[in-house]
């Protein structure tokens, strides 16, 4: 069924499009509407096979939601056991996702109560995959989303310490060995900055090589990356491979995108005669001593095993700050008014997550945190200030900042910087007075702080983007991100591979 407002509710609903309508002029608009109405309510309502993509596995137990005695570092939002096939890349493998892939029959709440017992009727593309693939998908993660209100996972290296996000039950319970591998979505660093504080790896892909479908959008599309995090190469590249590839449910896949990919076979490969060049600008202050110091010893390490290392300036790299931020907001906006899966593809819409999260943000838009709420109100006035032209420049700003960093793969096959310029921080402790906690969340936006300043910019050009653990200082990860050519993510694993091999690897990414 549907409402429709009387002839003083439709003035109101006309002004809200900067439509003026006089109370007799609604009046006549009403019939018409009630029987627009009523023809989309009958279509709605009517039982037509939408044709959603098939569901592997489908008789699934829903599984459950694990205790603090069995979840001690808050990194599970559902525990579950589906697929596990004896053959396959993923073969004996246990996968988990971040809670904004959807996982048919597994409850998703995005980290809002308010979404508590919706369960979609999808798998994303990637949780098929890995079905397919022989993985045993083991539960849903906990993520820094939408509320937030299920908690903060604990860093397993000190529970004391933030594990970074948003995809930070994912980092979590790979530190603490209690996942295989862990897929992820990456907007701004949300893969690599938990990977980093747990110390692990974590991929953020060539943009459109991993499909996005069932996986829903933070803010701007153009952005968002799923990617797998694990604890060691091997593990990462066979997740790659084994979900890689042109998807026809992903509008955002251009052409180019292979059907798929084989990192496995090029592993071995070592680094001599590669060139990497350490980015400039990705050691900026303010970074602290023992990360750049940890990060330049990482790129000695490869260097002595024959790499060619040199340093390199990519402007860009602090430039496009501006232009990513001129995305993100207005991004925002439009995801928030058209739909977690946008508008306008040509696609299948799974409308489960889509009517599920549409309904939170109608119904409860006031259990948002303030500064996702900020983020909104900057997209609504800049579209009212500048009329859709910031976003479009940020748009159009991309191919000549993506070119900058092309060029600088032309002389190098590898960028080497850290993934991000600080260990793992303390949290802040939230002011028990209202005002206070909402200024200091107001402050904590990431949009407008240095910690994803390593990591936004492979966001906005699409290069892919590897984290991966090179040290402790105080018992705490470093992580040194390597940045590659569209396509060249198997040159990263390679690398980490190399890297892997040559150090004291589980002195790096196990817990003291």
């Amino acid at each position: 069924m549907f409402s429709l407002p009387d002839a003083a509710g439709l003035v109101d609903l006309a002004a809200t499009l900067g439509i003026h309508l006089a109370p007799e002029e609604a009046a006549l608009y009403g019939p018409v509407m009630r029987d627009a109405l009523r023809d989309l309510d009958a279509f709605v309502q009517s039982r037509l096979d939408e044709g959603a993509p098939t569901v592997l596995h489908p008789e699934r137990a829903r599984g459950y939601r694990p205790g603090p005695e069995e979840d001690r570092y808050r990194a599970w939002l559902w525990k579950c056991s589906i697929g596990g096939a004896s053959t396959g890349l993923l073969a004996g493998k246990t996968v988990s996702f971040k809670d904004h892939i959807s996982v048919a029959g597994i409850p998703q709440v995005f980290t809002s109560q308010a979404l508590e017992g919706f369960v979609p009727d999808i798998d994303a593309t990637v949780v098929s995959r890995v079905l397919a693939a022989g993985g045993q998908v083991v539960g849903k993660m906990m993520m820094n989303g939408f509320v937030g209100d299920y908690g903060r996972p604990l860093n397993p290296h000190d529970p004391a310490r933030l594990t970074g996000g948003s995809s930070s039950g994912s980092g979590a319970a790979l530190a603490a060995g209690e996942v295989d591998i862990s897929f992820g979505g990456d907007q701004g660093g949300s893969i690599r900055l938990p990977a980093a504080y747990c110390g692990v790896l974590g991929l953020k892909p060539t943009f459109g090589l991993v499909s996005h479908y069932g996986a829903g959008f933070a803010f701007e599309p153009s952005l968002d990356h799923v990617g797998p995090m694990a604890r060691t190469t091997e593990d990462l590249a066979r997740a790659l491979q084994a979900v890689a590839g042109y998807d026809d449910l992903d509008p955002r896949q251009r052409r180019g995108i292979p059907d798929g990919i084989d990192v496995l076979s090029g592993l071995d490969g070592g680094v001599a005669g590669l060139k990497i060049g350490i980015l400039e600008e990705g050691f900026a202050e303010p970074i602290q001593p023992e990360v750049a110091d940890g990060v330049l010893a990482a790129i000695a390490t490869l260097e002595r095993l024959g790499a060619e290392v040199r340093r390199i300036s990519v402007p860009a790299h602090v430039e496009l700050a501006g232009a990513y931020a001129g995305l993100v907001f207005e991004g925002a906006l439009s995801v928030f008014q058209s739909g977690f899966f946008g508008f306008g593809a040509v696609t299948h819409y799974p409308a489960s997550v889509i009517t599920a999260i549409d309904r939170m943000w109608s119904q409860h838009a006031d259990l948002l945190p303030a500064r996702t709420k900020l983020n909104l109100l900057v997209g609504l006035l800049a579209r009212r200030n500048f009329h859709g032209g910031v976003y479009a420049k940020a748009h159009n700003m991309r191919k000549a900042y993506t070119a900058a960093f092309d060029r600088a793969l032309a002389e190098v096959d590898v960028l080497a910087l850290p993934t991000v310029r600080t260990v793992a921080p303390f949290p802040d402790t939230i002011p028990a007075d209202h005002l206070a906690a909402v200024d200091m969340n107001l402050r904590q936006n990431w949009m407008l702080l240095p910690v994803a300043g390593n990591t936004k910019p492979t966001n906005y050009t699409g290069h892919p983007a590897l984290a991966v653990p090179c040290g402790k200082a105080a018992g705490l990860p470093i992580s040194l991100q390597l940045i590659g050519r569209h396509l060249d993510d198997g040159l990263l694993l390679r690398i980490a591979h190399a890297y892997e091999k040559a150090v004291d690897w589980q002195a790096f990414t196990t817990p003291d």
